[in-house]
């Protein structure tokens, strides 16, 4: 009885397909070639930075010039492949493609880690700084305020993807999932489209716009990794834990997101705490003024 009363209810609620399509992933075709969402969301993703990204360090005291900015697009594009895809590799699937190396090329087959993508991209930036002879952490300052705009849409791109769905639940807003049984479910993706992307976005802005906060090394990294920790560790209570990695859960309490996410946090909350004692006169890669 119980079933049939949880079905009959779910039936209540929207269906995914009914408004998303059978092959809502695919947005259109090039010479029978099908181009996906999440494809097209790391693109606009990644130019959208870049043109955010120059007008970041059109600004007096900038940590680096447009020659810089150019050669990081590249470099970030790789970051985020490699990293993303060996993350999603060895954090949440290795067993599987440990018996399947060769699967990990399948990149079309889906599978990428915010977390690996994060690893590949401060490694990038390591190495252009290193290259350039450029300040790591005020690098990084300017790149975590382009951040937001990529999650942003890579969170859109799961929901329409049909993905990463949340629990179950039977709040007025839950969806029925392709894929997630009857039941209507959170729309987790959204929740962190919101958080990890409008929210982080309209914090970073406000501490670059409105503060002095750029020219204290680290505190806008700091504060973007506290801001996206705390989000992705709050939307993990309500979203669909992967079930190569239930056992995790089972036995911290945590989903796998949870722990990667608790370093990154600690990790801000050191960079926000000392970045006034890392303050020095800047003077500007590109711009004309110094800031004291």
């Amino acid at each position: 009885m119980f079933l049939f009363a949880t079905l009959a209810e779910a039936t209540q609620y929207l269906n995914f397909r009914e408004f998303m399509g059978e092959h809502s992933e695919i947005a259109f075709s090039v010479f029978g070639l099908p181009i996906r969402w999440y494809a097209l969301a790391y693109l606009a993703g990644i130019f959208l930075g870049y043109w955010y990204l120059l007008k970041l360090i059109a600004q007096p005291g900038a940590p680096m010039a447009r020659r810089h900015a150019d050669d990081m697009i590249f470099y970030a594009m790789l970051g985020i492949i490699l990293g993303g895809r060996l993350g999603y590799v060895l954090f949440y699937n290795f067993e599987v493609y440990s018996q399947k190396p060769l699967d990990i090329f399948r990149l079309w087959d889906g599978g990428m880690s915010l977390h690996g993508g994060v690893i590949g991209v401060l490694i990038a930036i390591w190495y252009v700084t290193r290259k350039e002879k450029l300040s790591f952490l005020r690098f990084c300052d300017y790149i975590a305020c382009v951040v937001p705009i990529g999650l942003f849409l890579g969170r859109l791109a799961n929901f329409v993807n049909g993905e990463l769905w949340g629990r179950v639940a039977y709040v007025p807003w839950a969806i029925v999932f392709p894929n997630g049984g009857p039941e209507p479910r959170h729309p987790s993706q959204l929740y962190e489209a919101g958080l990890e992307g409008i929210v982080m976005m309209a914090v970073l802005a406000f501490f670059f716009w409105r503060t002095d906060a750029r020219y204290k090394p680290g505190f806008l990294f700091g504060l973007a990794a506290i801001v996206y920790g705390l989000s992705r560790f709050t939307v993990e209570f309500v979203r669909e834990p992967d079930v190569q990695r239930q056992w995790v859960v089972d036995m911290t309490g945590l989903s796998m997101g949870q722990l990667l996410t608790v370093p990154m946090i600690l990790a801000g909350v050191w960079l926000v705490a000392t970045a006034k004692g890392r303050r020095q006169r800047v003077e500007p890669v590109a711009g004309t003024d110094s800031v004291a």
